[in-house]
């Protein structure tokens, strides 16, 4: 058994600031049911004609609440997967069932962190954080506790009413973050959203992340090419196979993740999950 331990992310705001917090602000959504029918895509250029298969067929379900990473070589069809679950790429072949409803587009009820900054360089941090809310029109009341609860949870306070300029890598990404759950969407997609902070950053990050998730009941589908993060975080670990990608394996992590720790990383059943997914991974690259 891992034995749960204080983690420095968790000292970003004492327990007691979280439950205060959390009443001020409605409980998140139900998490969204993903299913992917028979996904597959392919590129083609319009200038040339060229085809280029960036996915293979992929079958896969997301359940309410479930926090699912997924990792494999470069190129091999992660993004593509992402994007075609948000919304943002219509797939050549199957379809993607969001709640039993088939995608056809982005939607509020999937939120999307992307690797590449997407906040607002005019905006506050404050006003980052609302800029969803401000879309659908949540009251401003609402929108200020929300705006709040979120400032605390990610540990931005003090940093409200500062631009994007002024902020450290991590702290831009922390924004991002709030932002997406904020908005309280029942599906979180998040492409890559750690890989261009610093090792240390990361970590912290990747702690935060497990709180907030184990607080929320929204479902979360988590792209990474970095192994340890993908078994750190995820309930699951989906490994895809090289480009045209389909599911290769699939990997339980039986730990729950208010028990995980950066210390507990170390434990025999850590190490053989990552051992595991590790070699499934290094058999399509070589």
């Amino acid at each position: 058994m891992v034995r749960r331990s204080p983690t420095r992310a968790g000292q970003l705001l004492a327990d007691h600031d979280v439950t205060a917090t959390s009443k001020r602000v409605p409980q998140t959504r139900q998490g969204g049911r993903i299913v992917c029918k028979a996904l597959a895509h392919t590129f083609v250029n319009a200038r040339t004609g060229e085809s280029v298969p960036a996915l293979g067929t992929v079958d896969l379900v997301i359940e309410p609440g479930e926090f699912v990473t997924v990792c494999g070589p470069s190129g091999c069809g992660k993004t593509t997967l992402l994007k075609a679950i948000a919304g943002l790429v219509t797939p050549t072949q199957g379809q993607v069932l969001c709640d039993d409803v088939v995608v056809r587009g982005p939607g509020k009820d999937r939120g999307v962190v992307f690797q590449e900054l997407a906040i607002l360089p005019w905006r506050t941090v404050r006003r980052n954080i609302a800029h969803g809310l401000e879309i659908q029109r949540v009251p401003r009341r609402e929108r200020e506790e929300r705006v709040a609860h979120f400032v605390g949870l990610m540990g931005l306070s003090g940093f409200e009413d500062k631009y994007p300029h002024e902020l450290s890598g991590g702290m831009k990404q922390r924004v991002a973050v709030a932002r997406t759950w904020a908005a309280n969407p029942r599906v979180i997609l998040m492409d890559e959203p750690f890989a261009a902070v610093d090792a240390q950053t990361r970590i912290t990050l990747q702690e935060e992340l497990l709180r907030i998730s184990s607080l929320s009941s929204n479902s979360i589908m988590f792209i990474t090419h970095n192994v340890d993060e993908a078994v750190f975080l995820g309930d699951r670990v989906v490994v895809m196979t090289k480009r045209p990608g389909t599911i290769k394996a699939i990997v339980p992590v039986p730990v729950p993740r208010q028990e995980r720790t950066v210390e507990a990383m170390a434990d025999p059943q850590f190490v053989s999950l990552r051992d595991q997914v590790l070699h499934l991974v290094r058999g399509e690259v070589q």
